[in-house]
């Protein structure tokens, strides 16, 4: 008993344990993705600018280290001074004579016996080997080894390379007899590399480095980095990769936690639908990934990162505040794992703001390259005067840089081909693609107009005046406007068993008997759902199909049957469309539209009370017959409903005056 209530609580359950399971995945593969080395505290500062944070003080005893350039200096320095160690060569003059007459052999013409007196002058000196890299051999102080003995004299004592200008002598014949001794050399090298100082002085625990509102000079830009250098240091001997992983998953969690209760309470419909919260998820972790590759292979490109195309597409596919949210939420994620974190969210939070501002009534996909200008000018704004902020001139400004904003903002158009894949892969519809399908052009609106006339200019009036019903009461629009366009594409297929095609009179359901004419009429929503799935309808447009009449009777063919034949059994089921009932306000609106509409072409007197009565029963109808109890409509919405069809029907149908005949005179 208690495995079946747990089981059933689970079902239960299921939907919320997916929304949960998909952010707790979500959130432990984010840090992950990123490099695991991390760093010590750094602090937001530019030489020459203003000390915009809190009074530094220094946390500790550390050593302020000299810069690059001045240890350069300093090792430069202690080089040139050190001293060369040799040791001599006895067999170097035999060998060089040998050489020597080895090369006058197959040199006849060569003068041996002035070669050998110059070779012989040379050795009598002292043939001295260079080292490589040696900027200044000339009188520079070498020891001449004898054993452990060493005699000290200068290279200008003897012949070097450098002194011979015969070059068949110097690089065929000549072997150093004074030969540098490297090993030797190096242990004086390394000892006077040990006695330099990498560090000009030590600032003690508590002492204030600087203040707030003070200017960054060079010397304090050399302590801060100073200081970094050593939280880094200190990082990397206290760090603990899971320790860091635990901190990074729980902000995640916590950031996700936010993201769901402002779901949950103000757009809870997303929340509902495990497709969207999957989608989310999802696009989260793409742009995430894409994050981390770059931060793992140059951080300092992470501004590269289109992050742009999250508020877009969330735009996109729902509203200005979501966007924001999710937009809010990726940042905030994302700003933990990369360097610069503060420099990352106002970058990314202004312009995001701006996309979203940018993507607003979004009514053509040409409004990408409108928006990738937009980020690339916020970003280059944000840098310029951030520049001019910190360092009071331009001076400090690379073109490099520009050129990052640039491919962000033209990576930024990946958003248009994303929207498409997101749509097939996630059954969601776009404001883009309903621009699309408004057109009278697609391919199930011209045929519906070629072999349905009567029943596409329905379609026409459904949509027209669902759409202004939508904008009065709140909703999707353009949404409503759609679905009613393609709400009886069924028809198509029997197009003459509809009165609205009907001509000449001739009305085929005479030959028929109430059932199958009823058969008839409730398969053009079969017929209409086959259809919408032939021209790749979207999901929300084939609701429209499905819920426009409901779980409501065909009428007419019911009330014959039950009239004509009153002892006979009869099934409803034989007269009910499938359904389901209206689950949203667009949904709803099109039904009590589409039975008004209908309607008040079978009235004899369009006036106003008749029209009034009319509008009042079929709508009070769909209330007593409980269509419209999974829409969200209010009372105040059916009645401002209710007025807004009355005035739009009396407008279509009112009364023309007739025109006289002008009579010959």
């Amino acid at each position: 008993m208690q495995l079946k209530n747990i089981i059933f609580a689970t079902v239960k359950h299921l939907p919320l344990l997916t929304k949960v399971i998909l952010m707790l995945v979500t959130s432990a593969l984010i840090p992950l993705m990123f490099p695991s080395d991390g760093q010590g505290e750094h602090y937001d500062y530019a030489e020459g600018s203003i000390w915009r944070n809190d009074d530094l003080v220094a946390p500790f005893d550390f050593a302020v280290q000299k810069s690059q350039s001045e240890i350069e200096q300093e090792t430069a320095m202690a080089l040139s001074g050190v001293t060369l160690y040799y040791h001599y060569n006895p067999t170097a003059h035999s060998e060089a004579v040998e050489r020597l007459n080895v090369l006058t052999r197959t040199h006849s013409e060569l003068n041996a016996r002035q070669m050998r007196r110059t070779v012989d002058s040379i050795y009598t000196i002292g043939y001295l080997e260079i080292p490589e890299d040696m900027p200044d051999y000339e009188n520079h102080t070498l020891v001449l080894l004898d054993g452990n003995v060493g005699s000290e004299h200068t290279t200008g004592e003897y012949v070097s390379s450098l002194d011979v200008t015969n070059s068949l002598l110097r690089d065929s014949v000549l072997v150093p007899s004074i030969v540098y001794d490297i090993n030797r050399t190096q242990v004086e090298m390394d000892s006077r590399m040990s006695q330099l100082l990498t560090s000009s002085g030590v600032v003690k625990q508590g002492e204030r480095i600087i203040a707030k509102g003070e200017t960054v000079t060079p010397e304090r830009a050399r302590i801060i980095a100073s200081l970094e250098q050593e939280n880094d240091k200190l990082f990397r001997e206290n760090y603990h990769p899971w320790g860091r992983y635990a901190g990074q998953l729980m902000l995640c969690i916590i950031s996700f936690i936010a993201l769901y209760m402002f779901l949950k309470n103000t757009r809870h419909p997303i929340l509902e639908d495990n497709r969207k919260v999957t989608f989310v998820m999802v696009l989260i972790l793409l742009i995430s990934a894409l994050t981390a590759l770059v931060s793992s292979q140059s951080p300092e490109l992470v501004l590269i990162v289109p992050l742009c195309i999250v508020p877009i597409m969330m735009r996109v596919f729902f509203d200005m505040r979501v966007a924001l949210y999710v937009h809010v939420t990726t940042i905030i994620i994302l700003a933990n794992m990369v360097p610069n974190p503060f420099e990352f969210i106002f970058y990314q939070l202004i312009a995001g703001m701006m996309s979203i501002v940018t993507v607003r009534n979004f009514e053509s996909r040409s409004k990408f390259f409108l928006v990738s200008g937009v980020i690339f000018l916020s970003y280059a704004l944000i840098y310029t005067f951030g520049v001019l902020s910190q360092e009071s001139t331009l001076e400090g400004i690379t073109a490099g840089r520009y050129l990052v904003f640039f491919l962000n903002a033209l990576l930024t158009l990946l958003a248009y081909p994303l929207i498409y894949l997101f749509e097939r892969a996630f059954g969601l519809t776009t404001n883009l693609t309903l621009m699309e399908l408004s057109s009278t052009n697609t391919p199930a609106l011209r045929e519906l107009s070629r072999n349905a006339p009567g029943t596409f200019q329905h379609a026409m009036q459904v949509a027209n005046i669902s759409e202004d019903l939508i904008n009065e009461i709140g909703g999707n629009a353009l949404l409503a406007k759609v679905g009613a366009l393609y709400h009886d594409i069924g028809k198509v297929a029997s197009p003459l068993y509809f009165t609205e095609n009907q001509n000449g009179g001739f009305n085929p359901h005479d030959e028929l008997d109430y059932r199958e004419s009823a058969a008839i009429i409730i398969q053009h929503v079969r017929t209409g759902l086959e259809l919408a799935k032939k021209y790749h309808l979207p999901t929300t447009v084939q609701d429209f199909i499905r819920t426009h009449h409901g779980t409501t009777m065909t009428g007419y063919f019911y009330a014959k049957q039950r009239n004509e034949h009153p002892d006979e059994p009869i099934n409803p089921s034989d007269f009910q469309y499938p359904g389901p009932t209206p689950f949203s306000r667009e949904t709803a609106v099109v039904m009590i539209v589409d039975s008004v509409e209908a309607a008040c072409k079978s009235l004899k007197n369009h006036d106003s009370e008749s029209i009034n009565q009319l509008v009042d029963r079929v709508v009070d109808s769909k209330i007593s017959d409980n269509q419209l109890q999974n829409c969200d409509l209010t009372f105040g919405d059916i009645t401002r409903v209710k007025k807004m069809l009355k005035t739009k029907m009396l407008s279509i149908y009112h009364a023309r005056i007739s025109y006289p005949v002008v009579k010959n005179a």
